[in-house]
Protein backbone atom coordinates (compact mmCIF):
# COMPACT_ATOMS: atom_id res chain seq x y z
CA UNK A 1 0.00 0.00 0.00
CA UNK A 2 0.85 3.52 -0.96
CA UNK A 3 1.76 5.59 2.55
CA UNK A 4 1.70 9.63 2.77
CA UNK A 5 5.28 10.56 5.05
CA UNK A 6 4.43 14.47 5.29
CA UNK A 7 7.73 15.95 7.54
CA UNK A 8 7.95 19.28 9.07
CA UNK A 9 10.97 21.36 9.59
CA UNK A 10 12.31 22.33 12.80
CA UNK A 11 12.97 26.51 12.75
CA UNK A 12 16.39 27.30 11.68
CA UNK A 13 17.33 23.71 10.46
CA UNK A 14 18.55 24.66 6.42
CA UNK A 15 22.19 24.36 7.74
CA UNK A 16 21.73 20.97 8.74
CA UNK A 17 19.40 19.80 5.63
CA UNK A 18 21.85 20.85 3.44
CA UNK A 19 24.39 18.59 5.55
CA UNK A 20 22.94 15.82 5.78
CA UNK A 21 20.64 16.06 2.21
CA UNK A 22 23.54 13.39 0.11
CA UNK A 23 22.29 10.52 2.85
CA UNK A 24 18.43 11.77 3.08
CA UNK A 25 18.19 11.33 -1.08
CA UNK A 26 19.84 8.07 -0.92
CA UNK A 27 17.62 6.48 0.98
CA UNK A 28 14.88 7.96 -1.51
CA UNK A 29 16.85 6.84 -4.43
CA UNK A 30 16.79 2.93 -2.89
CA UNK A 31 13.10 3.37 -2.49
CA UNK A 32 13.04 4.64 -5.97
CA UNK A 33 15.32 1.85 -7.68
CA UNK A 34 12.82 -0.82 -5.61
CA UNK A 35 10.27 0.42 -7.62
CA UNK A 36 8.41 1.83 -4.43
CA UNK A 37 8.43 5.64 -5.07
CA UNK A 38 5.85 7.69 -6.02
CA UNK A 39 6.75 10.97 -5.52
CA UNK A 40 9.56 12.77 -3.43
CA UNK A 41 10.34 16.24 -2.89
CA UNK A 42 10.45 19.60 -0.18
CA UNK A 43 8.34 22.37 0.06
CA UNK A 44 10.15 25.49 -0.08
CA UNK A 45 9.50 28.45 2.06
CA UNK A 46 8.92 30.64 -0.68
CA UNK A 47 7.45 29.96 -4.14
CA UNK A 48 10.36 29.58 -6.01
CA UNK A 49 12.24 26.59 -7.12
CA UNK A 50 15.40 27.49 -5.60
CA UNK A 51 13.81 29.29 -2.03
CA UNK A 52 17.49 29.87 -1.52
CA UNK A 53 18.22 31.10 2.51
CA UNK A 54 13.97 31.39 2.99
CA UNK A 55 14.68 27.27 3.11
CA UNK A 56 11.99 24.88 3.20
CA UNK A 57 9.24 24.01 5.54
CA UNK A 58 8.75 20.35 4.93
CA UNK A 59 8.86 17.58 3.20
CA UNK A 60 6.58 14.85 1.46
CA UNK A 61 6.89 11.11 0.57
CA UNK A 62 4.98 8.95 -1.34
CA UNK A 63 6.15 5.13 -1.01
CA UNK A 64 5.23 1.78 -0.97
CA UNK A 65 5.39 -0.35 2.42
CA UNK A 66 3.94 -3.41 3.24
CA UNK A 67 2.50 -2.03 6.39
CA UNK A 68 2.14 1.18 8.18
CA UNK A 69 4.83 0.02 10.90
CA UNK A 70 6.61 -0.14 7.74
CA UNK A 71 6.60 2.64 6.78
CA UNK A 72 6.68 4.47 10.19
CA UNK A 73 9.99 2.60 10.64
CA UNK A 74 11.69 3.53 7.88
CA UNK A 75 10.33 7.15 8.70
CA UNK A 76 11.87 6.95 12.00
CA UNK A 77 15.41 6.54 10.18
CA UNK A 78 15.43 9.00 8.05
CA UNK A 79 18.55 11.27 8.63
CA UNK A 80 17.01 14.35 8.61
CA UNK A 81 15.09 13.45 11.60
CA UNK A 82 18.53 12.42 13.31
CA UNK A 83 19.83 15.50 12.47
CA UNK A 84 17.12 17.78 13.74
CA UNK A 85 15.57 18.95 10.31
CA UNK A 86 12.37 17.63 11.12
CA UNK A 87 10.35 18.41 13.91
CA UNK A 88 7.50 16.55 12.90
CA UNK A 89 6.77 13.70 10.74
CA UNK A 90 3.29 12.07 10.47
CA UNK A 91 2.73 8.89 8.68
CA UNK A 92 -0.26 7.76 7.14
CA UNK A 93 -1.92 5.30 4.49
CA UNK A 94 -2.70 7.02 0.60
CA UNK A 95 -4.75 5.79 -1.80
CA UNK A 96 -3.47 6.43 -5.19
CA UNK A 97 -6.71 7.85 -7.48
CA UNK A 98 -6.07 10.07 -10.36
CA UNK A 99 -4.34 10.37 -12.40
Amino acid sequence: MWFAIWAEDAPNSLTARRATRPAHLARLEQLLAEGRLLVAGPCPAIASTDPGEAGFTGSLVVAEFDSLADAQAWADQDPYLAAGVYAKVTVKPYLKVLP
